[in-house]
């Protein structure tokens, strides 16, 4: 298969698991390759995810590594293939890599926790809302910077039709609710977005109120994306800079704990619909 010059988040992680496997095994990639039958080269441009690699590559590749794990391998092979054409490339010339390899990540996941302490996650997000986010960016973003963010986000939120993803549980401080983007008009209808969107089954809106007593995290906002397996699972942190992806093993745990303690420190689905309708009535 073709090579690649900027691998998708999915190739690299697919990379970096073959890299695991191998290091296990005690392999060097002189080793692996000859076991291959490949030069040492390809063995580290699939472990970098410059070079897309094929289901039965994978599985040959876990046979050289003595994997007896048939799940793990079974779902490694299902990420192989070269850039998936999701509708997010039609965006690469106008966002960064960060926001494509974000809906990609959500496109192959069914399962999501979100969290958010100054702003309602994303994809819960009202077009309104977003642009007026938007709009607030420092350095001020030209307006048609501000369009393509709205309408790729506006895109993204497509995984919550019926049939798509099977759970999302959000996670949102009763300041995000309070922040006013907009201003009241605007406030308005988000947290009545916010209200119709909970009462989906597949959603799950938890809230946070001020007097819960405390915050675990450092306040950024959370994405929790499940793979397969939870060995696959990957987690996205939004900074000033960018997006923050990570996957390491105590990573992974560090954030289920996390977002377990936000969740105990939440009202349950029903009271926090009611707060949200308060809050909406105080605007």
């Amino acid at each position: 298969m073709a090579s690649t010059a900027s691998p998708t988040l999915r190739q690299q992680r697919l990379g970096r698991e073959l890299r695991k496997l191998r290091e296990r095994a005690g392999l060097s990639t002189s080793a692996a390759a000859a076991l291959l039958g490949v030069n040492q080269s390809r063995i580290s441009n699939i472990e970098a995810g410059r070079y897309a690699v094929g289901a039965d590559r994978v599985r040959a590749m876990a046979r050289n590594y003595t994997c007896a794990d048939r799940e793990l391998v079974e779902a490694l092979a299902g990420m192989t293939g070269g850039r998936t054409r999701g509708w997010w490339e039609e965006y690469r010339e106008v966002l960064g890599a960060g926001l494509l390899d974000l809906a990609e990540l959500e496109h192959h996941t069914s399962v999501m926790r979100v969290a958010g302490l100054m702003h309602i996650p994303g994809l819960l997000q009202t077009t309104d809302h977003a642009r007026a986010m938007f709009n607030a960016t420092v350095p001020p973003l030209e307006q048609y910077e501000v369009e393509h963010r709205v309408s790729f986000r506006v895109r993204r939120q497509a995984i919550l039709a019926p049939g798509r993803l099977a759970s999302l549980t959000a996670i949102i401080h009763e300041s995000a609710l309070r922040m006013g983007y907009g201003g009241s008009s605007t406030a308005r209808a988000q947290l009545k977005y916010l209200i119709e969107m909970s009462e989906r089954d597949n959603i799950k809106t938890l809230v946070v109120p001020f007097g819960s007593g405390f915050f675990p995290g450092s306040g950024q906002p959370i994405v929790y994306a499940c793979g397969p397996l939870a060995q696959l699972d990957t987690v996205q942190l939004d900074a000033d800079h960018g997006c923050q992806f990570l996957d390491a093993e105590a990573q992974l745990s560090r954030y289920r704990m996390v977002l377990d303690r936000m969740e105990t420190c939440g009202l349950g689905p029903v009271e926090s619909r009611d707060l949200i309708h308060r809050i909406g009535k105080e605007l």
